[in-house]
């Protein structure tokens, strides 16, 4: 399935603009693009939320008819008990995670001994773990840690945008992770020159203009058949101002959802 993810939103949700976009607001603009999967990943103000904001929230997904994934980072044990209950509030079967947090920086072994913590809760309750690839953590070594719990709830969150900057191949790691894939983040991603051609600039491109080979990760990964969902979200640099900003974050989204549309 196609979903719309936070980082979708990232500018709309900022305090740079002047009437920054509520989590419900997401939600109706997700809906109002025919879009029916929702990923509420590392949002900060979800974990402010008192009950009844909570309750309201997962009663506007409900309204819409959207499904809702999870994101956060960290693998504490405190702190994955803590979105499998949000989990529970708002449906959700999926929740995405980092090694790493703000906080903590885990070595490997104690990572694995956080993990084995959490995870019989969550296989009890059916919901999946989805580690993401990211440029802190070598995609060798976090498929190494997955394969070593063995854990049928347990897998990888595919971003092959983000092993870039560990002088990893996106094409690579799409390839190694492929068996263990239980959701994708889908982002286009280029390299231009900074002015003065001293070096270059990694960033976010419009979906298909850029250098993610995103037919070979549907041909490889074959998310569509095996049910695992897709969620759109964007490295889009601030634009000047707030309104060329929204406005070009709303037409990358647009952009997205249309090419994942068209490619099968």
């Amino acid at each position: 399935m196609i979903g719309l993810g936070t980082y979708a939103f990232f500018w709309q949700h900022s305090d740079l603009v002047d009437e920054p976009l509520s989590l419900i607001g997401a939600f109706e603009a997700t809906k109002a693009l025919g879009v029916e999967l929702f990923q509420i990943c590392d949002y900060a103000p979800l974990e402010a939320m008192d009950d009844r904001e909570l309750a309201d929230a997962a009663a506007a997904a409900r309204d819409l008819g959207l499904t809702i994934e999870l994101g956060t980072k960290g693998v504490e044990p405190d702190r994955l008990a803590g979105f499998l209950d949000l989990a529970a509030r708002f449906g959700a079967r999926l929740v995405r995670s980092m090694l790493h947090s703000a906080d903590t920086r885990p070595t490997l072994a104690q990572a694995e001994e956080w993990l084995r913590a959490a995870l019989p809760a969550y296989e009890a309750s059916g919901v999946e773990l989805a580690l993401e690839t990211y440029e802190q953590v070598a995609t060798a070594d976090l498929l190494s840690l997955i394969e070593r719990i063995g854990s049928p709830r347990l897998g990888v969150c595919l971003d092959p945008a983000n092993v870039v900057a560990r002088l990893e191949r996106p094409r690579d790691c799409v390839e190694v992770t492929a068996a263990l894939v239980k959701n994708v983040h889908v982002k286009d991603f280029a390299f231009a020159r900074q002015p003065g051609w001293v070096g270059f600039t990694y960033g976010g491109a419009p979906m298909g203009d850029g250098l993610h080979d995103y037919e070979h990760l549907l041909q490889t990964v074959r998310p569509r058949e095996l049910g695992v969902n897709e969620i759109v979200e964007h490295w889009l640099s601030w634009q000047g101002d707030a309104e060329t900003t929204v406005r070009t974050e709303r037409d990358w989204t647009r952009t997205t959802v249309e090419y994942l549309r068209s490619h099968s």
